[in-house]
């Protein structure tokens, strides 16, 4: 029985919990702000390129909460390396652009939900996609880059962890 391989995200460094590591920096947390390892096998044929997001479903905005939207990611880059969003930049790939958060500004920003406000799913997503660069920019906001990535996704691979306070 052979067994296809199909297009997957892993880290090597992520569990099925939020740990201080991962846990934002600010408005009343005071974890470490440090975006995970995070790798991808198995791209499916025709990928020109991968974007890459963190959406939080479950914060109580109406609208959910965009905690890293990167995109502009060469076809040959496989990996994001633990600290490459947040507290190591000059581990974040050349050419790749991370935009606007909701936080307001560029780059990873981890888990805060509010105190008592139940458990939260991050759902960390890396599109494969068929053009080789996003016309947008770091000032783009989430929705647009959102928009953007889902009119040229191939196929998308997702984890989930889980955080309250």
């Amino acid at each position: 029985m052979s067994t296809k391989k199909t297009f997957t995200l892993k880290s090597n460094n992520l569990g099925g919990q939020a740990t201080d590591d991962q846990i934002f920096d600010g408005s009343s947390c005071s974890g470490k702000n440090i975006s995970p390892h995070l790798y991808w096998e198995n791209a499916p044929e025709g990928t020109k390129s991968f974007a890459l997001t963190i959406y939080d479903k479950d914060a109580p905005s109406g609208s959910g909460w965009w905690h890293w939207l990167v995109f502009n990611l060469d076809k040959d880059i496989t990996e994001l390396k633990e600290g490459a969003g947040s507290t190591k930049p000059e581990l974040f790939p050349k050419n790749a652009i991370q935009s606007m958060t909701d936080f307001g500004k560029t780059g990873y920003g981890g888990p805060c939900p509010p105190e008592g406000d139940g458990i939260h799913s991050y759902e960390i997503t890396v599109y494969a996609l068929d053009i080789e660069k996003l016309d947008l920019d770091e000032n783009a906001n989430p929705a647009s880059v959102g928009f953007t990535i889902n009119a040229h996704t191939i196929q998308k691979a997702s984890l989930v962890f889980y955080h309250q306070r």
